[in-house]
């Protein structure tokens, strides 16, 4: 698994004719892993890993540096929050939603900013659990030129951190966007990793489910309406 998907990132890297690869190092396990991958795959003297703090926790702030330092990859840090200050004072008040969102759509155009301006692919750091069930923000994290993990369950991610040594604290750490203090992606999705992984396992190779039927069609349901997520703009054909 490891070597067919550093070959990949090589590969898509050499036929895009680009010089590096720029990603996003939030403090989390996804963009670890997806950090060393690229690493192993182009060179650290073509990774830059970008740290966005906006409005941040800084225990996040901390992981980042340490996965960094880990994996042996160079850092830019660019606070976005003043950014986003000023941003959200000439809009109309937001729900929480569009505030929340407003955050990851600063910081990928902070990376394609990076990514044009060194001729870099950018690495999304997304996993295929969350990409099923559209647990990303469109034209934020979801906007990429390469998803490396895209294709693994949290569990492979996590199996494939031990792999490549990724810190132990950041491969326990309860996964999160950082949305707000305290906030966790199985909180806010409403169902574990595992059970998810499960789920989404099942549905995949037709088998028998064993949860309980009403966390299956949370699931089935969180896919369905997601859906537009996973493809590009429609097009009125005439």
């Amino acid at each position: 698994m490891k070597k067919k998907i550093i070959h990949w990132i090589k590969e898509e890297a050499r036929r895009a004719g680009a010089r590096g690869i720029v990603l996003g190092l939030s403090g989390g396990l996804d963009s670890a892993v997806a950090a060393a991958l690229a690493k192993a795959a182009v060179g650290k003297d073509k990774v830059l890993a970008l740290i966005l703090p906006c409005h941040s926790q800084k225990q996040d702030f901390a992981d980042a540096k340490l996965a960094a330092e880990k994996i042996g990859i160079k850092t830019r840090v660019i606070d976005l929050s003043t950014a986003y200050d000023a941003l959200s004072g000439i809009l109309p008040k937001g729900n929480s939603l569009a505030r929340a969102n407003l955050r990851p759509r600063l910081r990928m155009s902070v990376l394609y900013y990076f990514a044009n301006n060194y001729n870099y692919l950018v690495c999304g750091t997304g996993n295929k659990s969350e990409i099923m069930v559209g647990y990303f923000t469109k034209h934020g994290d979801g906007a990429t030129d390469i998803l490396p993990i895209g294709d693994l369950l949290k569990k492979e991610v996590r199996a494939l951190a031990v792999e490549l040594g990724i810190p132990r604290k950041i491969i326990d750490k309860a996964p999160t966007a950082g949305l707000w203090p305290d906030q966790t992606d199985e909180g806010e999705m409403g169902i574990t990793y595992p059970e998810l992984d499960d789920i989404l396992e099942r549905l995949e190779n037709k088998r028998r489910q064993v949860l309980p039927r009403e966390k299956v069609a949370k699931v089935k349901q969180m896919i369905k309406r997601s859906e537009h997520k996973r493809q590009g703009p429609k097009i009125c054909y005439i």
